[in-house]
């Protein structure tokens, strides 16, 4: 064994972690010890200009009836959620699935209520899975197993993401910490690769007769199964389609894709694998004018073919995250933490695709900002589960987040949601509680 791999992978195998997860991590680990750089040079790289645009329903499809081409290829499709996220960020030690985005429904209320949706208006069986951390797993399970039709063929509910070692930044050995939790972290949404094979739910699908997949953020309230959306995937014969949406000034710290200059395919770049000198242009919406929603459709039986092709290791870009090993402690040792994410494998699949789609298919709940819009009068939420927004343009929401940053001081403070349809932007300062009746109208501040 590798001297630089030895003490992590002893690591990672006393904590029960696969084979093949570890075989990755070597491989990234490597990459690293070598010293290659994780940046993607904008010289490299030339803008994204024209693609195709999804024309068809938008966020009412799941609500109307289907003609035949989209019932056949829904019925070939399972919904994968990335379930992992705690929302520390908003206070929160369960998983954020839990959360009330209304104040009757979780985001899991909300997802199941989609997939049912769909199930019924398009008879078929569309199963739902969600891939969870070993910190979200006994919550997830726990809230579902009320929902007594959900599991479908057989199918498991759920499977488990890996974790790895933080590595300190001197010799790339494990961190320590009195904390255990802190010595290890996700290795990016891009597990998905290693964790769905390696949990035998890829070829499980694939027995029962599932060609497709539609992955998202279970915090993207927009990323319901569009049955119009699966036919144009189908159709397409892609192996892999990404979501990608217009980007606009809040969007410019999201991961853009671009074409490599060399190859002319198609790369994902997050601002973690941009060089200080480009950050400019990474920003410039104009110049790179699409970013990716985490949505993404997958041809299963392709994935399963070049997994195999490539001995279950897809060579994702890797994302080098510099950290601090208690990431609320600056003092604390440097670490790394290797990471990789799920769009990059745009540029693995040989005719993947992007689509663009409407706003109405990126609905994410990342703070209390956008949960004061969801349960506003801004968007509706239809017992389908489909979110409709009532107004064109929704206004730009800042909430002081000494006040309202943790969902408990949030929810104190906004017993009374106020009206926001009339609003372009509201800016709340200090501590402010939203007296009951109250009216947003152009751009307002408060107290």
């Amino acid at each position: 064994m590798n001297a630089v791999w030895t003490p992590a992978v002893e690591k990672m195998r006393e904590a029960g972690i696969g084979d093949l997860a570890i075989h990755v991590f070597q491989q990234n680990i490597e990459k690293v010890a070598r010293g290659e750089s994780s940046y993607i040079r904008e010289s490299d790289i030339r803008p994204l200009t024209k693609i195709p645009r999804y024309t068809g329903e938008g966020s009412t499809s799941a609500e109307r009836a289907s003609n035949e081409s989209e019932t056949h290829a829904i019925a070939q499709t399972a919904v994968i959620k990335l379930n992992g996220g705690l929302g520390t960020s908003m206070g929160l030690h369960k998983a954020k699935s839990l959360l009330n985005v209304t104040p009757d429904r979780t985001f899991l209320d909300i997802i199941i209520a989609q997939v049912m949706s769909v199930r019924q208006m398009q008879g078929v069986r569309l199963p739902l899975v969600f891939m969870n951390s070993f910190h979200t797993e006994n919550d997830t399970q726990n809230y579902v197993e009320r929902f007594d039709s959900l599991a479908v063929d057989d199918l498991p509910l759920s499977f488990i993401q890996n974790r790895v070692p933080k590595l300190l930044r001197g010799d790339l050995t494990p961190a320590e910490h009195p904390n255990a939790d802190l010595e290890w972290c996700p290795p990016g949404h891009g597990d998905l690769y290693t964790a769905l094979p390696e949990s035998g739910l890829l070829e499980e699908l694939l027995d029962r007769g599932y060609r497709y997949a539609i992955v998202s953020n279970s915090d993207n309230l927009g990323a319901f199964p569009d049955a119009a959306l699966a036919q144009w995937f189908a159709d397409s014969g892609a192996p892999f389609a990404m979501e990608v949406c217009r980007r606009e000034a809040n969007d410019r710290k999201g991961g853009h894709l671009a074409v490599r200059a060399s190859d002319s395919k198609l790369i994902l770049r997050e601002l973690a694998q941009t060089a200080p000198e480009d950050v400019d242009h990474f920003q410039d919406i104009e110049r790179h004018s699409y970013f990716n929603t985490n949505t993404l459709w997958l041809d299963l039986e392709a994935l399963a073919d070049e997994l195999g092709r490539r001995g279950g290791y897809l060579g994702l870009p890797l994302i080098l995250n510099a950290k601090t090993v208690d990431p609320t402690d600056a003092t604390s040792a440097e670490v790394y933490q290797l990471e990789t994410g799920m769009g990059a494998a745009i540029e693995i699949f040989d005719g993947a695709l992007a689509i663009e789609v409407d706003r109405s298919r990126f609905l994410p709940v990342k703070t209390t900002n956008d949960l004061l819009l969801i349960r506003s009068d801004v968007y509706d939420v239809a017992p389908s589960g489909v979110i409709t927004r009532t107004i064109d343009q929704a206004p730009t929401i800042w909430l002081d987040p000494e006040h309202f940053a943790h969902v408990d001081k949030f929810d104190a403070r906004t017993h009374h949601v106020p009206s926001l349809v009339e609003a372009t932007s509201l800016t709340v300062t200090g501590d402010y509680t939203f007296p009951q009746g109250l009216v947003i109208r152009g751009d307002v501040s408060l107290p």
